[in-house]
């Protein structure tokens, strides 16, 4: 196990993973000091501009009940280890490992490809989720104020958005989110996995604390914001025992509702989990990662729509259990808010060229 002296600080993943997709691999060869520390994995986070030439993505899959996602960043520096996305960085040619929290790319373009989009003639309003792949407030939003500006173009047009995220930086745009949540077009999904924040800390180590996160739910709900609590993921003897202590505090803080998905580790986050896990809790590594086998069939991931977010067997169904409880004990008296979808103001391109 590495100690805290060797651990990379503030990151999740503790090495990079192979790109499949990459002809060729850079390696590193210390023929008179095998033991020397790699600065490969000391770097700090490089942002890079890119201008992609589409930013909205239409969702197929009937198991996750979006119908667009938008994402204005390209990895994350949050760093959550368990984080499905990280296999979307091998397409940009990067790994999914250390790269992905250390290289965040950019769409600088994304508010001008939104409007474009909301603008033709066409276009059937749906909500739009910010974030369907990676947080739209990570720290480089605080930086870029991308997602502030897609925001202010969306109430322009009065259309329905939602957001999800694990970072406080949120309350920055309340006064946004306020107008829009006062004609039912917003809603908040806030990330959660567990009320420990040394364990919030090794799962995710830049998303806000628990206490800000709470904050953020009391801050919102009171703003009449309908905030969701996503406990996403749930991973066996890691936070499966803080179902009810987190349901109860997220209830008192304003929740309006509270989902979960089990822990799946597809592609290359599989390799990454398991080095993670076995240098930082290698006592009950084997336990943890039988356990989430044992929500798979035997695997690390399953990607059979319908089962894949909630697992199978008897601790898939301890889970659904307890949070079938939860809701009952704590979130009884409160209901969903649905969107908007009758205030969408049609612009054209020289309505557009006016603002």
């Amino acid at each position: 196990m590495k100690t805290s002296e060797e651990r990379i600080k503030g990151r999740g993943a503790q090495k990079n993973s192979v790109n499949p997709y990459s002809r060729t691999e850079l390696v590193y060869e210390h023929p008179e000091g095998l033991d020397e520390k790699d600065d490969r994995l000391e770097t700090p986070t490089e942002y890079t501009e890119v201008y992609p030439k589409s930013i909205l993505n239409r969702v197929e899959s009937p198991d996750i009940g979006l119908s667009w996602s938008m994402n204005p960043y390209q990895g994350c520096e949050h760093g959550c280890i368990y984080c499905y996305a990280r296999n979307t960085h091998n397409y940009w040619g990067y790994s999914a490992g250390t790269e992905f929290e250390q290289k965040i790319l950019v769409k600088k373009n994304a508010v001008e490809l939104l409007e474009n989009e909301l603008a033709k003639p066409n276009w059937k309003v749906e909500p739009v989720m910010l974030s369907g792949n990676t947080d739209c407030y990570q720290p480089a939003e605080r930086k870029f104020k991308i997602t502030r500006q897609i925001l202010q173009v969306f109430l322009k047009y009065r259309h329905p958005v939602g957001v999800i995220t694990k970072n406080a930086l949120i309350l920055r745009d309340l006064d946004l989110l306020k107008e829009l949540g006062a004609m039912n077009l917003v809603q908040v999904a806030i990330s959660f996995t567990s009320m420990r924040e040394e364990t919030r800390r090794l799962l995710e180590p830049r998303t806000s604390s628990v206490k800000a996160k709470l904050k953020t739910i009391e801050t919102l709900s009171a703003a009449k914001i309908p905030v969701t609590v996503m406990m996403a993921p749930v991973i066996p003897s890691i936070n499966s025992h803080e179902i009810f202590e987190l349901g109860k505090a997220v209830s008192e803080a304003g929740a309006s509702s509270i989902n979960h998905l089990v822990v799946r580790l597809n592609g290359a986050v599989g390799p990454l989990f398991e080095d993670w896990i076995k240098q930082t809790y290698p006592d009950r590594a084997g336990k943890v990662l039988g356990q989430i086998r044992a929500l798979h069939g035997g695997k690390l991931n399953d990607s059979r729509t319908g089962v894949r977010m909630r697992g199978e067997g008897v601790f898939a169904q301890s889970m659904q259990d307890q949070f079938a409880l939860v809701r009952k004990k704590y979130f009884k008296n409160q209901s969903r808010t649905n969107y908007n979808l009758d205030l969408f103001v049609r612009r054209n391109k020289q309505q557009i060229l006016l603002f």
